[in-house]
């Protein structure tokens, strides 16, 4: 049996177990939904880390910096730069004032039946992207181990998918943070070994690393070209490149702290103070973690080259075909395991997200008002939402195919977290005046505008040339020139918020602001730990 297959049943069989074991314990909504919030700092913020270090970091960001060079290390830079926002705005009143999902702030002094509709399409929306994108990468990697075994990339895409629904339909929170922090370690330390091996590649001479970096040859256009890739420029250029660069580091910065499966983690720690010490410990596993793939994106570049890569699975495989080069098969064999692993502990992440933003905003308090009463009910709501978000991530990966990048896939939902569910998330904490209008308004506008530039831009739309490895899935100019929408779709969705609620005469409790304001700094009536 193959080294590829072993490594991977061992992960397969060591997280099913997990699942199995959270299960035994899971009782009620608040372990299933927020594992008795009983997460430690140290914990949640490995779990964290888990969740955010994804495919689209992975296989994506590294993948870009191989091939197009420096202008990946934005990705790199921005994501972990947007965590300092959670830290100082978003972590503490979260935790204070919410139970399990974002809509819970928004819906605490306004209407609640249309924001919780409202945010559960935006949760929605936000996550189906973010999917898509583990999914293409889980695809492309098992595809590409192993080549020859007859499991193609979308038989990859549907073991994927069934086997994140078994994670969260039967393990709920619990199982998937601690697949997550099993995930956050196994990655951190295969990513250490690959930077350890590139730099010794290079001789640990820092300089000779840079100097490879700085002179990598490729073919473009018909033509052998010498580029350094140092240097920024090649993926963002003129004239729609620095706009570009500006819109991707307005998603970041904003999207990070409204991307609700990042979110609900902080409803499964004990209080605020835990909350706050598990971003310092995400920032710490996800710093350093950018670093080295960084080194193993410009790595890739100098050793394989970028037309390698591109020949062997695109952007997506430049990590595992620089294992392959570095340490032959076992170690491929091993870093795919891991990426494997970095995958279905994402989606997991994902899917209990989505499902429980549809199971306790959607049904608990929209369609069914009450009905927690009946305590088993939400979890069911939940693990039919998760079997059905599962298989919609399935089909829609498998409509756009493996040659789509993972990051850019990723960074298309964070746009829209930051256009719809960062603006109305802030404004509801921080400004009296802020009101449901104001709040639909920007949900409804972010989510629009962001989804609907992402659909008319490059990505989605344009004029493949014969023999193209991707494929548009409109053949039509693009009537949005930008990848990323966030420069255009951010501001709409603060303006559309800040409009909504100054244009109307809704009423504003001051008493429901003030008692928020209370809760969300001291922690007075937060919600507590519960047994699981």
């Amino acid at each position: 049996m193959p080294v590829s297959l072993l490594v991977f049943m061992a992960f397969i069989a060591t997280t099913l177990g997990i699942t199995y074991w959270a299960a035994k314990r899971s009782r009620g909504a608040s372990s299933y939904f927020a594992a008795g919030r009983r997460i430690t700092a140290w914990q949640n913020g490995f779990a964290v880390a888990g969740d955010f270090m994804s495919a689209a970091s992975f296989l994506g960001v590294i993948g870009l910096m191989a091939v197009q060079g420096l202008d990946g290390v934005l990705y790199v830079v921005g994501g972990f730069v947007a965590f300092v926002t959670i830290l100082l705005l978003i972590a503490e009143p979260l935790r204070n004032v919410g139970k399990y999902t974002m809509a819970d702030v928004l819906a605490y002094r306004m209407q609640a039946k249309p924001v919780r509709a409202m945010a559960a399409i935006s949760t929605l929306a936000t996550i189906i992207f973010y999917m898509i994108a583990q999914m293409v990468g889980a695809g492309g990697l098992v595809a590409l181990l192993l080549a020859g075994s007859g499991i193609s990339y979308n038989m990859a895409v549907v073991g994927v998918g069934l086997l994140m629904m078994s994670y969260v339909i039967f393990g709920g929170m619990l199982a998937t943070t601690w697949v997550q922090i099993i995930k956050a370690v196994l990655l951190s330390t295969c990513t250490l070994a690959l930077t350890i091996l590139v730099l010794r590649h290079f001789n640990f001479h820092l300089g000779e690393f840079f100097s490879a970096a700085s002179q990598i040859t490729y073919h473009q256009d018909g033509h052998s070209v010498t580029r350094d890739f140092l240097q920024p420029g090649l993926r963002y250029k003129l004239p729609h490149g620095p706009l570009d660069l500006i819109s991707l580091s307005l998603a970041f910065i904003f999207g990070t702290a409204g991307l609700p499966h990042i979110l609900v983690k902080f409803y499964t720690v004990p209080d605020a103070q835990t909350a706050r010490k598990s971003v310092v410990w995400a920032m710490l596993l996800i710093g350093s973690f950018y670093i080295m793939s960084t080194v193993l994106g410009l790595g890739g570049a100098a050793i394989l080259g970028p037309d390698y890569i591109l020949a062997h699975g695109g952007t997506n495989m430049a990590g595992p075909l620089l294992a392959q080069a570095l340490g032959g098969d076992v170690l491929l064999a091993i870093v795919s395991a891991v990426a494997f692993a970095t995958i279905l502990a994402v989606v997991a992440g994902l899917t209990i997200a989505a499902s429980t933003s549809l199971a306790h905003d959607l049904w608990t308090n929209v369609i069914r008002r009450d009905v927690e009463r009946r305590s088993r009910e939400p979890v069911t709501v939940a693990q039919i939402a998760a079997f059905l978000v599962g298989v919609a991530s399935i089909v829609i990966a498998i409509l756009l195919g493996p040659a789509s990048n993972a990051v850019i896939l990723a960074s298309m939902g964070m746009a829209v977290a930051a256009s719809a569910n960062f603006p109305v998330l802030a404004l509801s904490i921080f400004w009296r005046r802020f009101n449901t209008t104001g709040a639909i308004m920007g949900l409804s506008v972010g989510l629009l505008s962001s989804v609907g530039l992402i659909l008319v831009g490059p990505n989605f739309m344009g004029i493949d040339a014969p023999g193209a490895a991707a494929r548009h899935l409109i053949q039509a100019a693009p009537l949005f020139p930008l990848e990323n929408p966030g420069i255009a779709s951010v501001p709409l969705g603060f303006l559309a918020a800040i409009l909504g609620a100054k244009l109307t005469h809704e009423p504003t409790p001051e008493a429901k602001f003030n008692e928020l304001i209370v809760r969300a700094n001291t922690g007075l009536a937060a919600e507590k730990p519960g047994a699981l």
